[in-house]
């Protein structure tokens, strides 16, 4: 299995086959606009800005499972991330990422890469890198700055 096996609904509801991906480095992040950390979309998309032509990708999956802090629908997430943060780059459906209602896409992140305080998401903004192969190489905290990261997706391209 790698991440390549999964198919999530984008914000439109068309089903993208994230097997379209192969090749690029994927930066996966379970977001929420109504977040202390939402800010970082703003890191997001300056790194997506800096590395998209050389094969970033970012992938952005807003959940409403903390706190109710993606609250709206898809279009209202994608009209307010786009107005105050210009974020460009893929937006998804909204997912739940623990519990019995949880994607399988997560399932899996979680099974290659756990977190500080284990396998579950603690809290929105948690990022899961993968490698042009399609392994889950990194997970980062919800504190980890997009900037933080840089060298690592750096290295990866």
């Amino acid at each position: 299995m790698s991440v390549y096996d999964y198919k999530m609904k984008d914000v439109s509801g068309e089903e993208v086959d994230l097997s379209a991906y192969k090749g690029k480095v994927l930066l996966i992040v379970n977001t929420a606009t109504g977040c202390g950390f939402t800010p970082q979309y703003e890191g997001l998309q300056k790194l997506y800005e800096t590395y998209a032509e050389k094969g970033l990708e970012i992938l952005d999956f807003p959940c409403n499972q903390f706190g109710h802090q993606a609250p709206g629908t898809e279009a209202e997430i994608v009209s307010f991330c786009t107005a105050k943060y210009h974020v460009s780059f893929k937006q998804f459906a909204k997912i739940e990422v623990n519990g019995k209602n949880e994607s399988p896409l997560y399932t899996y992140l979680k099974s290659q890469k756990s977190g500080v305080f284990g396998k579950n998401i603690k809290w929105n903004f948690t990022k899961f890198l993968i490698d042009r192969e399609g392994n889950v190489v990194d997970r980062f905290a919800p504190t980890t700055t997009p900037e933080s990261i840089e060298e690592k997706i750096k290295t990866l391209l």
